[in-house]
C-alpha cells in the first residue's frame, strides 16, 4: 500500500533531496494520517459513547490529537517549503521544527484533561457495557496505526525527516495505548470492576502526557541549537580528507535552518609549502562538492601548516599525545613555533568540548607546563576554544 500511494501521488519519488519531492512526501504522509485518524476518532466516540467508556472515548481523543498533529505538519511542510526572501535569506524550513512544537504543545493539554477525567472516573466508577462493536474497533485501530507507523517509518527514511519518524513512533505508541484500552475493557466485563475503565483512562493519560513531554524536548532541541549528528560530523571529516592535499581539518560548525538547509563551516589544512592557487582549488572543489552531493553549503578557511621544519610536526606530535593523555576530549591545532631573541612563542589553539566539566585552567597550565619542559625558552601562547561537534567515537 506505501509504495501504491508513492506512485499514485509522488512524482519523481526517487529525487529526495528536491525540495518540492521533499514536501509532496510530507504532504502525502500528513494527508494520509489526517484521514485514517478522523476516521479512528470517529469509530471510538461512537462505541465510548454508546457503551459507556471513558479509556475508549480517551483513546477516540488520542487519535483526534493525531489528527490535529497531522494537519499542523501539514502547514508546517508547506511553510518550509517557501523560497528564501530579503527578510529571512536562510529559507523558512525550520516552521517544520514550529509545526512539531504545537504539535507537542497540544498533545499536552489533551493529557491533561483526559488525566482529569479519568481521574474522576475512578473515583466515580461506572458500569462498562461490554460490545463486540467496541472490540472491533479498537482491534482495527490497533491494525491500523500498525500501518499507519510502517507508512510514516517508511517516508521519513525515504526523506530523511525526523518529524516523520517521531510520528512513525507515535503510531507505533498508540498501538500500546489502545492496546491498553482493548484490555480495559475485556477486565471489566469479565470481573464487573467499572474502576479498570478509569484507571486505564489514567494510563493512558500519563502515557499521552509523557510522549508529549518527549516530542516538546524533540522539537525545542534543533530550534535552541542543538549539536549535528556524530554520522554526520563523520561523514563531513572522511570528505574532506579524501582529497588530495589535506593534512587534516578542525573548527567545525553545523547550523541547522530546517530539514534539508543546513550550512556548515570549517578550517581545513594544508602544507605550507603548497601553492596557494592549487590550495584554493582544492577547497572550492570541497565545497561545490558538499553543495551537489549533500545539498550542504560549506564555507571553508584555508589554514597553511609547516611541514618543512621538523622540529614543529615533533612538538605538534608531543602536544596532541599530552592533550589526550590530560583527557581523550582535548585536542590542539593551529601550531605555530616563533622564534625570538631572548624566547621562543609557542602558539596554538587548545579545544575543550562544549559542557566540559573539567578544570580548564588546570589543564592549561599542565599543557603549558609540557611545553617548558620540552624547550626552557619556550613561551606558551594559548587559544582556548570551544568544540561545537564530535565524531563518532573510535572503535577499537
Amino acid at each position: 500500500m506505501t509504495q501504491f500511494l508513492i506512485r499514485c501521488f509522488i512524482k519523481r519519488p526517487d529525487d529526495v533531496k528536491d525540495a518540492a519531492v521533499r514536501t509532496a512526501y510530507g504532504n502525502l504522509a500528513s494527508l494520509v494520517g489526517m484521514a485514517c485518524n478522523i476516521l479512528l476518532c470517529i469509530g471510538k466516540l461512537l462505541a465510548g459513547t454508546l457503551f459507556g467508556s471513558i479509556a475508549i472515548m480517551a483513546d477516540a481523543l488520542n487519535n483526534l490529537s493525531d489528527a490535529s498533529s497531522n494537519v499542523v505538519s501539514l502547514i508546517g511542510f508547506r511553510l518550509a517549503a517557501k523560497a528564501p526572501d530579503a527578510e529571512h535569506p536562510y529559507g523558512h524550513a525550520r516552521y517544520e521544527y514550529l509545526a512539531g512544537l504545537v504539535v507537542s504543545v497540544t498533545i499536552l493539554a489533551i493529557g491533561l484533561s483526559l488525566l482529569k477525567e479519568s481521574a474522576l472516573k475512578v473515583l466515580h466508577p461506572t458500569p462498562v457495557a461490554f460490545s463486540w462493536l467496541s472490540i472491533g474497533v479498537l482491534a482495527a485501530s490497533i491494525l491500523v496505526k500498525l500501518w499507519l507507523s510502517g507508512f510514516n517509518r517508511a517516508v521519513g527514511k525515504k526523506i530523511n525527516s525526523e518529524t516523520l519518524m517521531a510520528t512513525a513512533a507515535d503510531s507505533r505508541n498508540d498501538v500500546l495505548t489502545t492496546g491498553a484500552v482493548l484490555l480495559s475493557t475485556i477486565l471489566c466485563s469479565l470481573t464487573g470492576y467499572g474502576i479498570m475503565d478509569g484507571i486505564m483512562g489514567v494510563g493512558v493519560a500519563a502515557f499521552i502526557l509523557w510522549s508529549g513531554w518527549g516530542l516538546v524536548m524533540d522539537t525545542l532541541s534543533p530550534l535552541l541549537g542543538e549539536s549535528p549528528s556524530p554520522e554526520l560530523v563523520e561523514h563531513i571529516e572522511r570528505t574532506v580528507m579524501s582529497y588530495p592535499g589535506v593534512l587534516g581539518m578542525h573548527d567545525l560548525m553545523v547550523h541547522d535552518y530546517g530539514p534539508g538547509h543546513q550550512f556548515a563551516s570549517l578550517h581545513v589544512e594544508f602544507p605550507a609549502e603548497t601553492d596557494p592557487l592549487t590550495a584554493h582549488d582544492v577547497i572550492d572543489n570541497i565545497e561545490n562538492d558538499f553543495l551537489k552531493k549533500d545539498r550542504l553549503q560549506v564555507t571553508i578557511h584555508y589554514d597553511p601548516i609547516v611541514t618543512a621544519d621538523a622540529s614543529v610536526g615533533v612538538l605538534r606530535a608531543r602536544l596532541q599525545e599530552h592533550a589526550r593523555q590530560l583527557d581523550p576530549q582535548l585536542s590542539i591545532h593551529d601550531l605555530r613555533i616563533v622564534p625570538g631573541d631572548s624566547h621562543t612563542n609557542v602558539l596554538f589553539d587548545l579545544v575543550f568540548p562544549a559542557g566540559y566539566t573539567g578544570d580548564i585552567d588546570q589543564m592549561l597550565a599542565k599543557m603549558c607546563q609540557f611545553v617548558k619542559e620540552q624547550d626552557p625558552k619556550y613561551c606558551c601562547v594559548v587559544k582556548v576554544e570551544q568544540s561545537y561537534a564530535s565524531a563518532l567515537p573510535d572503535k577499537k
